[in-house]
């Protein structure tokens, strides 16, 4: 197809949908999405248990392999085909097609994520107290068992030989446990929603409307804000944080080099599945954010500065998380391995004790919150405008019509507010963890790499997908790409699944609340409906397109094309 014909073309169908204003906008929001909470709790915590500094060798030899490959590939098939993450599987590989309803299910479930918004929304609040409600045990949530932070950096106390009494629990746990989640006895108990927790969910979907409604155009312009924020944040915390007293000891755990680690196939999968979900790669976002780009706009050279970005942010925030770790377990007179936590431990619990412990806690603690507040706001409307998107490209004559946008955008954040009603309940933390764990599994993700990789390098041609991105660029990419796409990311793929598959463990809370079998069946139904959609819908293409079974499987694939006829013909 012609270049200007086809830059024509994108022109037309750019008036319809929306496109970025700028390249600068683009950037930010794709940065602000892919720069999230995974950098923060969950990639030093990474480093920290599998070798510390040794870590990243598997992690950067996967992000070269694994990351920066598929980054291209998602980003430059949606500049291409200016479609959403469902209807640009029809001009590459109808057969696919599940692909983009299997990104869908997934974005339904990964939605969940915005809780975490609502939590540090509600530590937010609490943190322009006089005093921090997590410090002490004078509160009505607070049980005869409750240990203050004043005993345990009490100045009279022998801090080398100090360590938490028995059978007690930190004010900043039961604060987590009793006052925000007021955890029940488990999923079956769902119990009241908690006000407090509904008003903070509430903000979060009307702040993720007006971020959305406009789409491109807005969110576009939100992202000069919540792209950038949380960068300034990190700077002032890792200035403080090297400053505290026991933040060496903290970075030298998180980058001790221990090289026989590397022997472990476990260390491997960890960093491969950091560099899925950190990347957000096989999510479809990559995909419909890349479709407002300008069909000439150099794909190429951004996807290597995006994925520096966001390693690069991964590396920093390790540096600010262990050093105040290391400060926290020097004021505590215990070992940095005693208090390192990932995840929403790390984000509730550990970091709100530790900042408790300095000189102007509040400060330092509302830094923090707005960091961590920022860095889930983007994430959570990207999603959001990346499932609206898509589903308005599958009927483009309803949706791309002015004021159309903004009333469906007003539905969908209405019924998902709704929905997730259940994450603010008393029993709520069992559900998000339930669809957080099978609900955007690494098993879902390795599947969707595999099949995307098929229908791609093997249906629709890698040469071709060079060609195109040789065609929007002007610069033909490394043949390394070709080699990535075609044999190492779909062997380390189905590895890597079967692997998960054999070595799946049951989900359980603190190793010790077990959920009931019917919450499995759930969770696994959850995970199936993600995997299952793909060979099911394929297997419903091939039985309505008339025709022998070659004959089928060469027009749904697109697979005699892509060696036979040169891409100027396509």
């Amino acid at each position: 197809m012609n270049r200007q014909r086809r830059k024509t073309e994108t022109q037309k169908k750019a008036a319809d949908r929306g496109q970025w204003a700028s390249k600068t906008e683009y950037i930010l929001v794709v940065a602000g999405n892919v720069v999230g909470l995974g950098n923060l709790w969950r990639f030093p915590y990474l480093c920290y248990k599998n070798g510390g500094g040794a870590f990243l060798v598997p992690y950067g030899l996967l992000a070269v392999v694994v990351g920066i490959p598929l980054f291209l590939l998602e980003t430059s098939i949606g500049q291409y085909t200016q479609e959403g993450f469902v209807t640009c599987w029809k001009k590459l590989c109808p057969l696919a097609q599940g692909m983009g309803y299997a990104c869908i299910i997934m974005k339904l479930y990964s939605l969940s994520y915005v809780i975490v918004q609502v939590w540090a929304l509600l530590y937010l609040v609490f943190s322009f107290r006089s005093q921090l409600p997590w410090a002490s045990c004078e509160n009505t949530w607070n049980t005869a068992n409750c240990t203050s932070l004043q005993i345990l950096d009490s100045p009279t106390t022998n801090q080398t030989n100090q360590t938490m009494p028995t059978n007690t629990t930190s004010a900043a746990t039961e604060f987590w446990e009793r006052r925000v989640l007021a955890m029940s006895g488990g999923i079956e108990e769902l119990g009241s929603v908690r006000w407090d927790l509904a008003l903070c969910l509430l903000a979060s979907w009307m702040f993720c409307y007006f971020s959305i409604w406009k789409s491109v155009k807005s969110s576009g312009k939100v992202a000069y804000l919540t792209a950038t924020f949380p960068y300034v944040m990190l700077l002032i915390l890792l200035i403080r944080s090297l400053t505290l007293p026991g933040a060496w000891d903290g970075i030298y755990y998180y980058l001790y080099l221990d090289v026989n680690r590397l022997a472990h196939l476990e260390v491997w999968i960890e960093a491969g599945a950091q560099i899925f979900f950190s990347y957000s790669l096989t999510a479809g976002t990559l995909n419909v954010l890349g479709s407002f780009n300008d069909y000439n706009n150099n794909c190429y050279k951004d996807c290597f500065w995006l994925c520096l970005l966001n390693s690069g942010t991964s590396f920093v925030a390790g540096f600010v998380v262990f050093s105040v770790l290391g400060f926290m377990a020097q004021k505590q007179g215990v070992t940095v391995d005693t208090v390192a936590e990932s995840g929403p431990g790390l984000a509730f619990i550990a970091y709100p004790q530790a900042t408790a412990m300095m000189p102007f806690p509040q400060f330092w603690t509302v830094c923090f919150f707005l960091m961590l507040i920022f860095l889930s706001v983007d994430t959570h409307f990207v999603g959001v405008e990346c499932f609206i998107t898509s589903a308005c490209d599958v009927f483009p004559k309803v949706f791309h019509k002015p004021g159309r946008h903004e009333i469906f955008a007003l539905i969908i954040c209405l019924i998902f507010f709704l929905l997730h009603l259940m994450f603010v309940t008393e029993g709520g933390v069992y559900v998000f963890n339930l669809v957080e764990y099978y609900g955007s599994t690494r098993a879902c993700r390795y599947f969707m790499a595999l099949s995307e990789c098929l229908a791609l390098a093997w249906g629709f041609g890698a040469d071709r997908v060079m060609n195109i991105i040789e065609d929007m660029t002007g610069q033909r990419p490394s043949v390394f790409f070709k080699l990535c796409w075609k044999y190492i990311i779909p062997l380390l793929s189905l590895s890597s699944f079967i692997l998960y598959m054999v070595d799946y463990k049951r989900l359980s809370i603190n190793d010790s609340y077990v959920y009931p079998d019917w919450a499995y069946a759930l969770g696994w139904t959850m995970t199936l409906s993600i995997i299952l959609v793909v060979p099911l819908w394929a297997a419903g293409q091939m039985c309505l397109t008339p025709g022998t079974l070659r004959e089928c499987v060469n027009l749904l694939i697109s697979f005699v094309p892509a060696f036979v006829r040169p891409l100027s013909s396509c």
